[in-house]
Protein backbone atom coordinates (compact mmCIF):
# COMPACT_ATOMS: atom_id res chain seq x y z
CA UNK A 1 0.00 0.00 0.00
CA UNK A 2 3.07 2.34 -0.07
CA UNK A 3 2.40 3.38 -3.63
CA UNK A 4 -1.02 4.75 -1.79
CA UNK A 5 0.09 7.18 -0.08
CA UNK A 6 1.06 10.59 -1.67
CA UNK A 7 4.57 12.21 -1.96
CA UNK A 8 5.51 13.95 0.69
CA UNK A 9 8.81 16.78 1.02
CA UNK A 10 12.15 15.63 2.75
CA UNK A 11 13.15 18.19 5.40
CA UNK A 12 17.12 18.67 5.90
CA UNK A 13 18.16 18.43 9.58
CA UNK A 14 18.81 22.37 10.05
CA UNK A 15 19.12 23.77 13.02
CA UNK A 16 14.89 24.34 13.15
CA UNK A 17 14.19 20.95 12.42
CA UNK A 18 16.73 19.60 14.89
CA UNK A 19 14.62 22.24 17.35
CA UNK A 20 11.18 21.34 16.85
CA UNK A 21 12.10 17.15 16.02
CA UNK A 22 10.11 15.63 13.41
CA UNK A 23 6.68 14.72 15.42
CA UNK A 24 6.28 18.87 14.91
CA UNK A 25 8.21 18.64 11.31
CA UNK A 26 5.17 15.96 10.52
CA UNK A 27 2.80 18.59 11.53
CA UNK A 28 4.02 21.58 9.91
CA UNK A 29 3.52 19.51 6.38
CA UNK A 30 0.37 18.58 7.14
CA UNK A 31 -0.84 22.04 7.38
CA UNK A 32 1.05 23.15 4.49
CA UNK A 33 -0.11 20.90 2.63
CA UNK A 34 -3.68 21.70 3.74
CA UNK A 35 -2.79 25.44 2.95
CA UNK A 36 -1.45 24.50 -0.55
CA UNK A 37 -4.99 22.77 -0.92
CA UNK A 38 -6.74 25.45 0.10
CA UNK A 39 -4.90 27.68 -2.27
CA UNK A 40 -6.18 25.75 -4.87
CA UNK A 41 -3.31 23.52 -5.89
CA UNK A 42 -4.03 19.98 -5.51
CA UNK A 43 -1.49 17.11 -5.18
CA UNK A 44 -3.47 14.78 -7.67
CA UNK A 45 -3.98 17.15 -10.60
CA UNK A 46 -4.04 15.30 -13.90
CA UNK A 47 -4.37 11.32 -12.21
CA UNK A 48 -7.48 10.61 -15.23
CA UNK A 49 -5.24 12.32 -17.75
CA UNK A 50 -1.92 9.25 -17.07
CA UNK A 51 -4.34 7.17 -16.44
CA UNK A 52 -5.83 7.52 -19.75
CA UNK A 53 -2.93 8.06 -21.60
CA UNK A 54 -1.22 4.66 -19.57
CA UNK A 55 -4.21 2.65 -20.71
CA UNK A 56 -4.05 4.24 -24.39
CA UNK A 57 -0.36 3.70 -24.88
CA UNK A 58 -0.81 -0.73 -23.07
CA UNK A 59 -3.42 -0.75 -26.03
CA UNK A 60 -1.42 0.25 -29.16
CA UNK A 61 1.75 -1.81 -27.08
CA UNK A 62 -0.83 -4.89 -27.31
CA UNK A 63 -2.18 -4.22 -30.64
CA UNK A 64 1.21 -4.50 -31.87
CA UNK A 65 2.71 -7.59 -30.21
CA UNK A 66 -0.62 -9.26 -30.69
CA UNK A 67 -0.82 -8.51 -34.59
CA UNK A 68 2.73 -9.69 -34.59
CA UNK A 69 1.96 -12.63 -33.15
CA UNK A 70 -1.46 -13.32 -34.86
CA UNK A 71 0.22 -13.44 -37.78
CA UNK A 72 2.82 -16.13 -36.98
CA UNK A 73 -0.39 -18.03 -36.84
CA UNK A 74 -2.43 -16.51 -39.36
CA UNK A 75 -4.47 -14.74 -37.44
CA UNK A 76 -2.93 -11.13 -37.37
CA UNK A 77 -6.38 -8.95 -36.93
CA UNK A 78 -8.10 -11.70 -33.67
CA UNK A 79 -3.66 -11.59 -32.40
CA UNK A 80 -4.12 -8.05 -32.75
CA UNK A 81 -7.77 -7.47 -30.80
CA UNK A 82 -7.27 -9.62 -28.10
CA UNK A 83 -3.05 -7.79 -27.53
CA UNK A 84 -4.76 -4.30 -27.49
CA UNK A 85 -7.85 -5.40 -24.92
CA UNK A 86 -5.21 -7.25 -22.85
CA UNK A 87 -2.89 -4.32 -23.30
CA UNK A 88 -5.28 -1.30 -22.50
CA UNK A 89 -6.20 -4.22 -19.05
CA UNK A 90 -2.80 -3.78 -18.03
CA UNK A 91 -2.09 -0.44 -18.65
CA UNK A 92 -5.27 0.62 -17.18
CA UNK A 93 -4.65 -1.16 -13.78
CA UNK A 94 -0.90 0.54 -13.89
CA UNK A 95 -2.03 3.97 -14.39
CA UNK A 96 -4.30 3.59 -11.49
CA UNK A 97 -2.06 2.64 -9.44
CA UNK A 98 1.27 4.47 -10.12
CA UNK A 99 1.86 7.17 -7.56
CA UNK A 100 1.84 10.34 -9.90
CA UNK A 101 3.72 13.33 -8.56
CA UNK A 102 2.05 16.31 -7.18
CA UNK A 103 1.63 19.47 -9.38
CA UNK A 104 4.49 21.72 -9.69
CA UNK A 105 2.52 24.21 -7.83
CA UNK A 106 1.75 22.43 -5.31
CA UNK A 107 5.22 21.46 -4.54
CA UNK A 108 5.98 24.82 -4.82
CA UNK A 109 3.31 26.32 -2.62
CA UNK A 110 4.06 23.53 0.13
CA UNK A 111 7.95 24.18 -0.31
CA UNK A 112 7.75 28.05 0.24
CA UNK A 113 5.13 27.74 3.01
CA UNK A 114 7.91 25.19 4.96
CA UNK A 115 10.68 27.62 4.09
CA UNK A 116 8.72 30.53 5.66
CA UNK A 117 8.25 28.22 9.20
CA UNK A 118 12.38 27.66 9.08
CA UNK A 119 12.75 24.05 7.51
CA UNK A 120 14.71 23.34 4.32
CA UNK A 121 12.79 21.66 1.84
CA UNK A 122 15.46 19.26 -0.67
CA UNK A 123 13.38 17.02 -2.53
CA UNK A 124 10.04 15.00 -2.40
CA UNK A 125 9.64 11.13 -1.75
Amino acid sequence: MAGCSSPKPILYPNAHYREVGPVAAERDIEACQELAKEAGATPSRGKAGQVAGSTVAGAGIGAASGAVGGAVVGAAGRGSAIGAAGGATAGLLRGLFRRSPPSQAYIGFVNRCLKERGYDPVGWE
